[in-house]
Parts: structure tokens; C-alpha cells; sequence
């Protein structure tokens, strides 16, 4: 198990690896190990989820997630597969961290006396100076 928080853990079991080939610098090392890790975590089938924190994680995780609801994590920062497997699940840990925390609701807030009153000296202003503008002559 998988602690993510001390009431939520996900099962390792529900978590697959590949390992593929990394790109970018690293000589002849790039080329012959597959060094770079992807994590696949079905948000979708998860058990261990609750549904709050699974439609959170849905949409936190933007263009990670597939069209079948399998959240893709990739890591190739490191020259070793054990160090990139263990950065790629610490970045699966934190996003499924982010989805338990329930963003604050908005409190609603009055507009102040002053500021209304300022409003309408405002339209005031402007209205008296379009009037103004008429002109009184007979035409």
C-alpha cells in the first residue's frame, strides 16, 4: 500500500510500469537502457479513491490523463530507472495529494457604503457631462 495521506492509501497493484528509452543527453547510456519510466494509474476503475477526489484529479491532471481515464506519469530527469521510478511516483503521490485538499468556496462580500456612494457620484459625474453636450438651439 501506498500511503497518500494518513486516511487515503492506493494499492501497488493498481499502479503499472514501462520502461522506455529516455531522450535528450546521456550518450551511449540513452541508447542502450530504458531508463525513463511511465506510471499508469486508472482514476477511473480505482477503488481506493473516493469520488470527490477522483473527479478532482480528473481535472487537475489535464493533459496527463487519457480519454479512458488513465492518468499517464512520466520521469526521465535521472541517469537510473530506480531514481526515475521513485520521481515519477512521488509526482502521482503529490497529484493525488493536490486532489484531496477541497478548494475553499468563495464568501460572499458586500460592496461597501463608500464604494457606492462613489459609484453613483461616478454616474452622476458622467451624466451631467453628456448633458452638457446637448445642444438647446431650435433646429
Amino acid at each position: 500500500m501506498i500511503q497518500i495521506t494518513p486516511s487515503l492509501a492506493i494499492d501497488e497493484q493498481e499502479i503499472k510500469e514501462d520502461f522506455v528509452r529516455a531522450s535528450g543527453p546521456g550518450g551511449q547510456n540513452v541508447n542502450k537502457v530504458s531508463t525513463a519510466v511511465q506510471l499508469r494509474f486508472d482514476v477511473k476503475q480505482s477503488p481506493s479513491l473516493p469520488e470527490e477526489v477522483r473527479h478532482r484529479l480528473m481535472r487537475i491532471a489535464g493533459s496527463r490523463l487519457t480519454a479512458d481515464g488513465v492518468l499517464i506519469v512520466t520521469s526521465q530527469r535521472f541517469r537510473t530507472q530506480p531514481q526515475n521510478r521513485q520521481d515519477a511516483l512521488d509526482q502521482l503521490i503529490e497529484l493525488i495529494r493536490q486532489a484531496t485538499h477541497r478548494p475553499k468556496s468563495r464568501l460572499k462580500t458586500r460592496p461597501t457604503l463608500a464604494s457606492k456612494e462613489k459609484r453613483l457620484e461616478a454616474k452622476r459625474r458622467i451624466g451631467e457631462r453628456k448633458r452638457s453636450r446637448r445642444s438647446f438651439g431650435d433646429e
